[in-house]
């Protein structure tokens, strides 16, 4: 699918060559400090993972964005294909977004690769249907963002889906006040997706690209 292709491949490719850009010109602040290298790519791994987390609310509380963001939401069944289904639209002005970020802080060309890669692989597991032993899990999620974690945020229900944004680093949510540790009803009888477009035929491909464009209602239930 594009958005695949575009959130897989073409936004890590881009976001890097921002970072090559911004260095080979000696912009950002990086470019104009002597910090130590691994302090900059600490740092700039921490500002990037905030910088999605506030898109990411972003997205969620600005009704001509959350428009485009539903379309990850509208997945009936949160699985590891999850991860990479975003709007092709959603997916450029992210990488927009990173670019404002990226080139006035300098980020190391290091840092962003990194990044992305992780980005990507903490995407695809936290959308995942991997059962991670409850004894562990407790653990992890003050680490990482588990499944479990992220699942809360595909509920239907307004107050769970406006939490848990995070997709790294679970701390920003903490942070914030955005953390909501279980679904009210239990994992095993919450419901996924998106009120208005619970049925199948919504998960067409021609539908699903259309839907930021069509006259459905966009408000969130809960």
């Amino acid at each position: 699918m594009l958005d695949t292709l575009l959130s897989r491949i073409v936004a890590p490719t881009g976001a890097v060559g921002f970072a090559l850009f911004a260095e080979m010109r000696g912009w950002g602040l990086f470019n104009f400090i002597t910090w130590p290298a691994w302090l900059e790519l600490l740092l700039a791994l921490l500002v990037l993972d905030l910088a999605i987390y506030v898109q990411h609310r972003v997205f969620h509380y600005v009704p001509v964005l959350w428009r485009l963001h539903r379309l990850h939401h509208a997945d009936l069944d949160v699985d590891v294909t999850t991860g990479a289904r975003f709007h092709p639209i959603e997916i450029l002005l992210s990488l927009g977004i990173k670019f404002f970020v990226i080139v006035p802080l300098g980020a190391p060309p290091l840092a962003v690769l990194l990044f992305e890669i992780g980005l990507n692989a903490t995407s695809m597991f936290n959308h995942s249907n991997v059962l991670v032993p409850p004894a562990i899990e407790r653990w992890l999620r003050w680490l990482v963002v588990t499944p479990d974690m992220h699942r809360v945020h595909h509920s239907i229900l307004r107050r769970e889906t406006d939490s848990n944004f995070g997709f790294n680093l679970p701390w920003w949510d903490r942070l914030f006040r955005t953390y909501r540790p279980q679904p009210e009803t239990g994992h095993e009888t919450m419901t996924l997706g998106v009120e208005q477009f619970r049925d199948p035929k919504e998960l067409r491909l021609d539908r699903m690209l259309a839907q930021p464009f069509r006259q459905d209602e966009n408000q969130k239930v809960g």
